[in-house]
């Protein structure tokens, strides 16, 4: 006759229970707040979007509040200073690296804008070397609206010396382009092609990297799993 599985009931820890409570609380939490940054970035992805999407505006001389621009189209005119190029560098593009080249844009009034014209490969920094893109007399470029963002904490500083930049600081480029004040935005400027090829437009990146939903599902598995353990251990043999 087959032996009979010996009988096995709850027994009730405080301790046991406390800990698995404490630890459950946590992992809830965490997936919770994975969810509301999900929100939250989907949120900023649908209103970059309809920004995008709206009819390009002519880029005002004022701004009140500079962000309403922030990936607004937009359009301005003005005679670029080729003289006084700033090379944004390390810039990959389908897997090569080169450089984004900004230039000063003066504009009729007596301001001026620092425009993405785009990237170029590292052996087209000279300008001379694409001499035909660099654009005489009066522009209109058309392009996208930008704000300034903060380097990560791994971002080098910028080389002001040697013109080798790693992130947009308007002063100081303003400083190192020989210009009394700049704009407090940027223009990338858009997909349109420039004499030459080069530089390459279009460069802007609208996008946010959204891994939320799933790192939300796995705080939350690991909940769920805390929970099977929980009830095995307090599983006693009678």
């Amino acid at each position: 006759m087959p032996a009979r599985s010996p009988n096995k009931r709850f027994v009730f820890s405080w301790p046991l229970t406390l800990a698995a409570l404490l630890v459950l609380g946590v992992l809830v939490a965490l997936g919770t707040w994975q969810v509301e940054r999900m929100q939250w970035k989907r949120g900023i992805l649908a209103e970059r979007a309809q920004r995008l999407s709206a009819p390009p505006l002519n880029l005002p001389a004022v701004f009140p509040i500079p962000g309403a621009l922030e990936f607004r189209r937009v359009q301005v005119q003005g005679r670029f200073l080729h003289d006084h190029e700033l090379y944004l560098g390390n810039r990959p593009r389908n897997g090569q690296l080169g450089y984004h080249v900004i230039t000063p844009l003066l504009r009729a009034d007596g301001s001026a804008v620092l425009v993405d014209r785009g990237w170029v490969p590292l052996d087209r920094k000279v300008p001379q070397s694409r001499a035909e893109g660099q654009l005489d007399g009066q522009v209109v470029v058309q392009g996208i609206a930008r704000l300034p963002y903060e380097p990560g904490m791994f971002t080098p500083k910028n080389q002001v010396e040697g013109n080798f930049w790693f992130t947009f600081d308007l002063p100081e480029m303003a400083r190192a382009a020989g210009l009394q004040t700049v704009l407090p935005i940027y223009v990338e400027a858009g997909p349109q092609q420039n004499p030459g090829g080069l530089p390459i437009g279009g460069q802007t990146d609208a996008t946010l990297p959204d891994n939320h939903l799933v790192y939300a599902l796995t705080w939350y598995a690991l909940a769920i799993a805390l929970v099977v353990v929980y009830v095995l251990r307090s599983m006693k043999e009678e």
